[in-house]
């Protein structure tokens, strides 16, 4: 069975499309991923142009996402949430269902020789490479977990 795994950010328009990005690119069809935003403010919209050039230079391509809202469905729809940072975890575990295990957990547990607690938003940091470097060592950490 292919476990699902959802990514969730604040706006899913860095952050997590970029995490399903570079974890698609590691474990292939073997994972069947998704990302999603605990806002609405994007639903719909591409990724952030400046994250969508930052993936490319890396060989990933996240052109043909496209934001959603994160929903309480999500909780049986997926295996697995991972969340970029405390605040995303809040607003998932307010939605969470009566009866629903699905774990979340947070993307920087995938690799704490890191030493973060949460992966900084580039929208605010303008930071794109730093935080595609935490996500790659995060997707490699979660695939070794998976698979």
């Amino acid at each position: 069975m292919t476990r699902r795994v959802l990514f969730v950010c604040l706006g899913n328009i860095c952050r997590s499309p970029a995490a399903e990005g570079v974890v698609r690119a590691l474990a292939g069809d073997r994972l069947r991923l998704d990302s999603a935003g605990t806002s609405d403010w994007h639903r719909g919209a591409p990724p952030y142009g400046p994250m969508i050039e930052a993936a490319a230079g890396r060989g990933i391509d996240l052109r043909s996402l496209r934001a959603r809202q994160f929903t309480r469905r999500d909780f049986l729809d997926f295996d697995l949430i991972v969340v970029m940072d405390a605040d995303n975890r809040a607003d998932v575990e307010r939605l969470r269902p009566e009866g629903a295990e699905t774990p979340v957990s947070l993307f920087t547990d995938y690799a704490p020789e890191a030493g973060m607690n949460h992966v900084p938003d580039p929208y605010y940091t303008r930071d794109f490479e730093a935080t595609l470097d935490l996500i790659e060592l995060c997707a490699a950490g979660l695939v070794r977990d998976l698979l």
